[in-house]
């Protein structure tokens, strides 16, 4: 079994998405580990703020199968691939880990770069797995947060929304 873990954000009718897709996703593939939700202001663009969370689980899928059900998801909730890369999303999901698998010649990219460049992927994922290691760093997730610039940083942790509870 393959442990996965993803981030997953919206800034477009986010109470409406997120637990859509929380639903969907443990349809698909079972129980599943969640972070608190944090609210975070859009990074690279002015728009709305995002609610941000990391959600893990365990599948005995390959990573391009998980990778194909993800989009499936994002595209069933409106997400669009001609937008902007920096640009309001109906609902981003991306695969982040899938055990300590390194990829960087084929798609899906692993472990994805965000983890250690985006406080809303380190952070929900520090809170679910803080003593997992980075694959390629070896850094435990608790510590690259401790030690993450939080100068200037517009996240916080909300409450959850009364159907992801």
């Amino acid at each position: 079994m393959a442990e996965v873990f993803l981030s997953i954000g919206s800034n477009i009718d986010r109470e409406a998405h997120i637990p859509s897709a929380l639903a969907e996703l443990e349809q698909r593939f079972g129980p599943l580990t969640v972070s608190s939700i944090y609210e975070t202001a859009a990074v690279g663009f002015e728009g709305p703020p995002f609610h941000n969370l990391v959600v893990a689980f365990s599948t005995d899928l390959p990573v391009e199968k998980v990778a194909e059900i993800l989009t499936d998801i994002e595209e069933r909730h409106g997400r669009t691939r001609q937008c902007k890369k920096f640009s309001s999303r109906t609902l981003d999901i991306d695969l982040i880990l899938y055990n300590d698998l390194v990829r960087r010649e084929d798609k899906p990219n692993l472990p994805r770069d965000e983890i250690t460049r985006y406080a809303f992927v380190l952070e929900p994922l520090a809170e679910i797995a803080p003593n997992q290691r980075h694959p390629i760093t070896g850094e435990r997730y608790a510590d690259l947060w401790a030690h993450f610039d939080k100068s200037g940083l517009s996240q916080r942790r909300i409450e959850p929304f009364e159907s992801v509870k």
